[in-house]
């Protein structure tokens, strides 16, 4: 199977070709929104870091800052920082050219000499590579150049029995045609990661996969807290989830059956063409897909069983539903109804759809998330994250 997108300057696909405004702190970021709105074809984000971190909080932000101006859905990237905070200019620039050798531009509003003076000088830079950008013609690639990050939110039980279940169909078609899958949310293996581990292709990663898990539940207890208390959520209990094993149970579903063939750091680049990975990210919704995007992930696969508007401001994100009720009432979110794997539908064919669908988003089709501009963003921080 193929889809269309475009060739980047690091030999990555991308399928999608926006100009990234990219604030380096928390005071560049109603900067960086003001300069986005005035550049059609532009994206940015508001990044609450960036600043008053110690070390290795500070390194995760520098992994997604890096990470999404990497992603080979960015054509290239406008930097754009205060000039006093942590995340110094020339640490971000460094960062970004030891991940790919894209178009770069850099504007510092202290040395700019202000706001206004900032913004004029980023909207030149990002119309250029707007400009640029939309000289470049599509190309057909093979289905196994995307990298695809699954995600899942606001579950209940049809999430286990149905949507996830789905995906891990389509995770292990992805992996058939020699892409990558990523299967995320750490604390959400928490019960099952027995289960994972038995997967895991050599004795280095079922080691990772546990590591992983217990480091989580060890950092909670050392400032006193039980990750069982939080999770599940309100609404996961509520929809009918009783337990934190019964939902990991049903959330590692999405890796399908494949092995597992690594364990990355979080927002740490994914090679491509890699199987079934696995990503250490914390189970908020918008922190482990802004991760998965940083990781490489062209395209994400968000199962819900409550239904939820999530999106990403680089990365499509396709949204799939068990719930037939839900589906009902937030059509307007939902990209598609899983619920007839409850009720006896093909989950060969069903899957086979989903790629098809992965391959049409993939080639420019909008998601439902897309097409309403929902671009929710978070970095995780350490004090909930390790």
């Amino acid at each position: 199977m193929n889809f269309y997108g475009y060739k980047r300057p690091d030999g990555r696909v991308g399928i999608r070709n926006k100009v990234l405004i990219l604030p380096a702190s928390v005071c560049a970021s109603d900067t960086t929104r003001i300069i986005s709105q005035q550049v059609v074809g532009s994206v940015t984000f508001n990044n609450q870091n960036g600043c008053s971190q110690v070390a290795s909080d500070q390194q995760l932000t520098m992994d997604v800052m890096a990470g999404f101006a990497a992603n080979p859905n960015v054509y290239g990237t406008v930097v754009v920082s205060l000039g006093c905070e942590n995340c110094q200019m020339d640490l971000v620039v460094k960062a970004i050219q030891e991940r790919t050798n894209k178009p770069l531009k850099q504007v510092i509003i202290q040395e700019a000499g202000g706001t206004l003076k900032a913004i004029d000088q980023a909207v030149r830079y990002a119309k250029e590579m707007v400009a640029e950008a939309s000289m470049l013609q599509k190309e057909e690639f093979p289905i196994s150049e995307l990298i695809v990050g699954t995600e899942c939110g606001g579950s209940d039980p049809t999430s286990g029995l149905a949507a996830n279940v789905l995906i891990g169909q389509l995770s292990d078609l992805m992996v058939r045609e020699g892409g990558t899958s990523i299967l995320s949310e750490t604390t959400e293996f928490i019960g099952a990661e027995h289960i994972l581990a038995r997967r895991a292709a050599t004795p280095e990663v079922r080691d990772r996969i546990f590591e992983i898990v217990h480091r989580y539940e060890e950092a909670l207890r050392l400032v006193g807290e039980e990750v069982r208390e939080g999770n599940p959520s309100p609404g996961n209990k509520t929809g009918g989830i009783t337990t934190l094993e019964e939902k990991s149970l049903g959330c590692i579903h999405k890796g399908g059956h494949s092995p597992v063939n690594a364990v990355y750091d979080y927002a740490k680049q994914v090679a491509p063409k890699s199987g079934l990975v696995i990503m250490d990210t914390p189970g908020n919704d918008p922190s482990s897909v802004a991760a998965m995007v940083a990781g490489g992930a062209q395209v994400v696969v968000f199962s819900t069983g409550r239904g939820t508007p999530t999106g990403n401001p680089i990365a499509p994100v396709i949204k799939i539903t068990g719930n037939r009720i839900t589906f009902a009432n937030m059509e307007d979110n939902i990209d598609v109804d899983a619920s007839p794997i409850i009720y006896g539908g093909d989950l060969t064919q069903m899957g086979d759809e989903l790629l098809q669908l992965v391959a049409d988003v993939a080639s420019g089709k909008q998601t439902k998330a897309e097409s309403l501009g929902y671009m929710e963003m978070a970095i995780a921080r350490v004090c909930n994250y390790v």
